[in-house]
């Protein structure tokens, strides 16, 4: 792999130095800065997003990085294990109320002496990722796979035949809640005498699956506790939920430490290809997510870890093979072979997690790319249980379609990128505080407004300037990318093909020359392009692609089920934490989806999540998506003849060559659309449809 050195530089008295690159993640800003600059120095430089309210006197312990080293292609840098000097003295002194953690270093006293690559983690940004993941399983039959019982022991008397602890235990199971556990946890034996002896001879155990006993606690305890975890390849999200009611007690999520191997599944699946021991690097940094996770989540809820006896991971191929330590490589190439697709449970201390009674399932995979995430969203949306078609769809970097009902079910992935989620796009970034996330534009005047995350009120009301005051209004992202997209072209200022027209400075001094295409200014009102907001036709191309290649594949999959017609597809169910955010005229507008009518696309959120949920709350759940999971047919849109040609058919905004009268009817369509809705017509029936 070629990579880019640091080279030298001069000082201002003229001096050589040697000048180094610091790649900060998961931004990928790059500093060019001179040996012996200090991190935090370095990102103050490129406006990386590094805290520290001590000014870099080494006293709040906010500025805290994570070094990396190795091959990183994303940035063409080779990071070297030594880039930063040895702990220095204001390390070694700190006493800071935050305490340095395990691999990480203070950015104001490391400083820099080779190219390196640094990961600022969530809780070292100023501006910290805005992770909007919640969970509604709807109704559902408690049945979980822990229960606890509280048990009085007899007390020891010389000669009296009581049987062991363990003996004595099963025995008042059997007699006072009918259950007959045939087997304990060889872990629990040397706790059961000194636990008794703290309960003045009286437990707590924990029975799994009424056969097991795994967990021992001194006295009355009438509380478990389970965690449901979606680890996506953006975001992580976990719910601590009260296993006897289902109640939730805390949430939690955190951007997934592995972005800083790449944004994107295959970039990371390219790390690991590239950097011998790069798989344990991936597994170890979700490993470290998933345990703080769960220090975070028993201390939001004033409960101890041994409290935590069930955890749920739903995931995609990669996440799900990377989390149990499995080399996700096979799954970066035809033929995408999965270890196992069926559901694997294991102890949670085997994946590094500090839960010493807690045991781990992970819901079965479905095929190479279609992964225990959208496993839990068939467990949480049920299209196998009912007569009605329905299309779900989990919009990602990969998106994951299932369609079907309760006669067939279908699956397939599609390869999306990362254009959706603000990568790709030049403007782009994360759903953070100040990214615009809502655009509507005049249709006379083509002047836009905007609603920005952290503010409620739209750019031209009066008290948006009061409430976005504070807010770094730099980009846009990924619902604002749809809308505003959606919106030049219902404006008019985009064809069809998705070209911006070359008359649109003809109409507004808001389209402007930009090389050889057009550009529109979103935001902003700099003589300076570049100091402003603007949406490329290189940024339309990219969801062009994105969106193209999702609707292909389900276009492949209503192929294969014999549906031609939207009308008879009875909803259309947007999940993930970007699908939940998607407005569904919009979807409709780019032809994300089929031409259903709008009222039967809904946002379903992190329908993962729910489904993770559900199987922490019933073993009844657990054995239902294995059955189903095994049921569902798989299409591989990698093979698939078709498939190209229904990509290039989706190129075009809603579509390249099918109408689309529901959404003629839903909203107003530009001109050119509606030539093309009676063209359409006129293929269809051969007599001219009127106009609306």
């Amino acid at each position: 792999m070629a990579t880019e050195r640091g080279g030298r530089g001069m000082t201002a008295d003229g001096d050589t130095v040697e000048v180094h690159r610091v790649v900060f993640a998961p931004s990928g800003l790059t500093a060019r800065v001179a040996e012996g600059t200090t991190v935090l120095d370095a990102a103050r430089s490129v406006g990386a997003d590094l805290d520290s309210t001590c000014g870099g006197r080494g006293i709040c312990g906010r500025c805290q990085v994570i070094p990396s080293s190795g091959s990183f292609s994303k940035w063409q840098i080779e990071s070297d294990a030594d880039a930063l000097t040895e702990w220095t003295s204001v390390e070694e002194e700190y006493t800071g109320r935050r305490p340095i953690a395990d691999g990480q270093r203070l950015g104001c006293a490391a400083l820099v002496r080779g190219d390196v690559v640094v990961e600022i983690p969530a809780a070292s940004q100023v501006h910290r990722q805005v992770v909007r993941k919640s969970v509604d399983v709807g109704s559902l039959e408690l049945d979980p796979m822990v229960r606890l019982h509280y048990v009085e022991l007899p007390i020891a008397e010389l000669g009296a035949e009581v049987g062991g602890l363990r003996e004595q235990i099963v025995a008042s199971l059997t007699r006072d809640f009918d259950v007959t556990p045939t087997d304990i946890d060889a872990r629990l034996l040397p706790l059961l005498a000194p636990t008794a002896k703290r309960g003045d001879n009286s437990v707590t155990v924990a029975v799994r699956d009424e056969s097991t006993i795994c967990a021992v606690y001194p006295g009355y305890v009438d509380r478990a506790v389970g965690i449901a975890v979606d680890v996506g390849s953006t975001t992580i999200a976990a719910h601590l939920v009260d296993l006897a009611n289902g109640e939730v007690l805390a949430t939690n999520g955190i951007m997934n430490p592995q972005i800083r191997f790449g944004d994107d599944l295959m970039s990371r699946v390219s790390y690991v290809m590239m950097n011998p021991g790069g798989d344990v690097e991936l597994t170890r940094a979700i490993r470290r997510a998933l345990d703080t996770m769960v220090g975070d989540l028993v201390g939001e809820a004033g409960l101890e870890r041994d409290a935590v006896l069930d955890m749920t991971i739903v995931g995609n191929p990669i996440m799900h093979h990377v989390v149990l330590g499995i080399d996700p490589t096979p799954l970066g190439q035809a033929p995408f072979t999965l270890a196992t697709d069926g559901a694997v449970t294991t102890r949670a201390t085997d994946l590094d997690v500090d839960a010493r009674f807690c045991e781990v399932y992970l819901l079965p995979c479905i095929a190479g790319h279609v992964g225990a995430d959208m496993a839990g969203a068939i467990l949480s949306e049920g299209p196998h249980r009912h007569d009605e078609l329905q299309l779900l769809v989990d919009v990602g970097t990969n998106a994951e379609i299932v369609f079907g009902n309760s006669s067939h079910v279908l699956a397939a992935s599609s390869p999306t990128g990362p254009a959706f989620e603000g990568a790709q796009i030049s403007a782009g970034m994360r759903a953070t505080a100040g990214a615009i996330e809502r655009v509507r534009i005049d249709r006379d005047t083509f002047e836009p407004r905007v609603r920005v995350i952290g503010a409620e009120a739209w750019s031209d009301d009066s008290d948006f300037v009061g409430q976005a005051a504070g807010l770094d209004i730099s980009g846009v992202c990924g619902s604002g990318i749809i809308e505003v997209i959606g919106e030049l072209y219902l404006a008019g200022l985009i064809d069809v093909d998705g070209t911006i027209r070359s008359d649109g400075p003809e109409k507004t001094a808001r389209i402007f020359p930009d090389g050889r295409t057009f550009s529109y200014r979103l935001f902003g009102d700099s003589d300076d392009p570049a100091e402003n907001i603007n949406i490329t036709q290189d940024d339309v191309r990219a969801i062009q692609l994105a969106k193209a290649a999702l609707r292909a594949g389900i276009d492949l999959l209503c192929e294969h089920n014999g549906t031609t017609d939207p009308n008879a597809i009875g909803s259309v169910r947007l999940a993930g934490a970007f699908g939940a955010h998607i407005d569904p005229l919009y979807a409709k507008v780019l032809g994300l989806v089929p031409d259903v009518p709008v009222a039967q696309v809904a946002s379903v959120g992190n329908a993962a999540g729910a489904g993770a949920v559900r199987a922490l709350l019933s073993a009844q759940q657990r054995r239902e998506i294995e059955q189903t999971a095994r049921q569902v047919e798989k299409i591989e849109t990698a093979t698939e003849p078709r498939f190209q040609e229904l990509f290039v058919n989706a190129m075009g905004f809603p579509h390249t060559s099918e109408p689309t009268p529901n959404l003629a009817a839903e909203t107003v369509l530009p001109v050119a659309q509606h030539r093309s809705e009676a063209a359409g017509a006129r293929r269809r029936t051969g007599r001219r449809r009127p106009r609306t």
